[in-house]
């Protein structure tokens, strides 16, 4: 059978990955990571997101960005375009418990939040000073809300 010039030419779709040790919902973090890069029409994506907590991420922190202590998430950024992210993404469940207790919302949508931070910044978003960080966090906002979870970031005290 011959294949058509547009399945030859179109990349593949998108793959995510959502893994760790954490007792959360996997699952739907896959499924909402995937809605939200619909959302931003990064249909052509491969994001993989692993559920770390604080001592692997302190690790990651000094040895990729010099800097002691725990963070919410990292990115590392493996390239793209207009349709696309390439992405390894770790997320922090420690440091996403402590943020929806005091926050009062739920643990999936923290990280949830932190999944979409790291999307964005391989969009070119970034938060190292006061209009970029309101900008990138407007625009976290907009997407969870479009993609039915509602804003998260707007609930935070900055």
């Amino acid at each position: 059978m011959e294949e058509s010039k547009d399945q030859v030419d179109q990349p593949p779709p998108t793959s995510i990955t959502v893994q760790g040790d954490a007792d959360i919902d996997y699952n739907w973090l896959q499924i909402q990571t995937c809605n939200a890069l619909g959302f931003l029409h990064l249909n052509y994506s491969e994001v993989s997101v692993r559920v770390i907590g604080n001592d692997e991420m302190s690790q990651l922190h000094v040895k990729h960005s010099g800097v002691e202590g725990t963070t919410d998430v990292l990115t590392f950024d493996h390239g793209g375009d207009e349709h696309s992210v390439r992405a390894d993404i770790a997320i922090c469940v420690d440091v996403a418990k402590r943020e929806a207790e005091k926050r009062g919302h739920a643990l999936q949508n923290e990280l949830l939040l932190y999944i979409v931070h790291g999307i964005l910044h391989c969009c070119g978003f970034d938060d190292h000073d006061e209009k970029s960080h309101a900008l990138m966090h407007d625009e976290e906002d907009r997407v969870l809300s479009s993609i039915g979870v509602g804003a998260v970031w707007s609930n935070e005290s900055c």
